[in-house]
């Protein structure tokens, strides 16, 4: 039976090393010669013993831990986005502790208290946004906090998103260049910086191609409201209805393309073109073939890792905003327009 009172001081003893050797082995970082660490981890596995982390923590004042914190998991970006996140900071010796919350003030205040009650040395706070009062309780405390997928007018706060903004610009270029007249856009939750962003380019986008909005709906994110917004819009005579619409992010597009095609029977891209906005997994399958725009999750989260671990390093680093272009993926969903650069930009990551 493994004795669960087993110290360091008995692995340093069977391993034949010092006490300060054993907790090299078993601190991320910590110089230490391959042999030794060899017999120190042989000495733990038959011991049976495992480091407190816990008590190293409270002895150090660092926990090593960096809470994050997700409004929803529905749309694939966010577990894609999640995995890249824990792999890039578990590579820096930090471990990652995951929180759900509504998109409500009240619950995100509440949930962030919690958080802070960890003792985490970071936040990276993911398809939520943050009050001011809560960013200075964050700076209080000294724990710096990154937006990412998320940005705000706080200039104290960093924060990571793709460009919004050029993105819907880019789209409705490209929708207005295939000849679409009546041109068409379901939002988001209209409380996220990257629907008003996105909404905001493409219709600015518009515009600037001498075309006007020709209908709006509101999807929210939402599986069920993206549901109504479709039949909103496209349940109309052909005059009536859009014949290109863009979808504020991939999860609702997808949603859209099934209503257009097996509820309401329309052909796209033949009677209606659709274009999102993430470019996750799904949209490259067989059965949807999304023209989106590429959110880069891989740079996205390297400088969400850089801007949170620069402030963890250095309390007095100013926070910034970085904003990661998107490149349009050429697919099947939308018509594409004469002359249009063919290259769907694979190569980006």
């Amino acid at each position: 039976m493994i004795d669960r009172k087993v110290t360091s001081t008995h692995v340093a003893a069977l391993a034949g090393v010092s006490q300060s050797a054993v907790s090299r082995v078993f601190t991320p970082g910590a110089p230490v010669a391959k042999a030794t660490e060899a017999r120190v981890r042989k000495a733990a596995a038959e011991l049976g013993y495992r480091p407190n982390v816990l008590a190293r923590a409270m002895v150090s004042g660092k926990t090593r831990i960096i809470g994050v914190m997700m409004a929803y998991l529905d749309n694939q970006f966010y577990p894609t986005a999640l995995e890249k996140l824990s792999e890039a900071l578990q590579a820096q010796g930090y471990h990652v502790l995951v929180f759900m919350a509504s998109n409500t003030r009240e619950d995100v205040d509440g949930v962030l208290q919690q958080i802070l009650d960890y003792q985490v040395e970071g936040i990276i706070l993911a398809s939520v946004s943050l009050s001011s009062d809560v960013a200075a309780r964050c700076r209080a405390v000294g724990v710096p906090v990154v937006l990412f997928n998320r940005h705000q007018d706080d200039k104290t706060v960093s924060s990571v998103t793709s460009d919004n903004r050029a993105g819907g610009r880019e789209v409705a270029r490209f929708l207005a260049a295939g000849g679409h007249t009546r041109i068409s856009y379901i939002a988001g939750w209209e409380g996220a910086s990257t629907q008003r962003d996105r909404e905001a380019g493409f219709c600015a986008g518009l515009a600037e191609a001498d075309r006007d909005l020709f209908a709006r709906a509101v999807g929210g994110y939402d599986n069920a409201a993206t549901k109504v917004a479709a039949f909103t819009l496209f349940n109309k005579p052909e005059d009536q209805r859009p014949d290109a619409v863009f979808v504020a992010n991939d999860h609702m597009a997808l949603i859209v393309m099934d209503i257009l095609r097996f509820e309401l029977g329309l052909d796209v891209p033949g009677e209606v073109s659709v274009v999102g906005f993430d470019d996750v997994p799904g949209a490259a399958w067989l059965a949807y073939q999304l023209t989106t725009l590429r959110q880069r999750a891989n740079r996205m989260v390297e400088a969400t890792v850089a801007a949170l671990l620069d402030q963890i390093e250095d309390p007095g680093a100013a926070p910034y905003a970085v904003r990661v272009a998107a490149p349009l993926i050429l697919r099947k969903s939308a018509r594409v327009p004469a002359g249009w650069p063919q290259s769907n930009k694979r190569d980006i990551p």
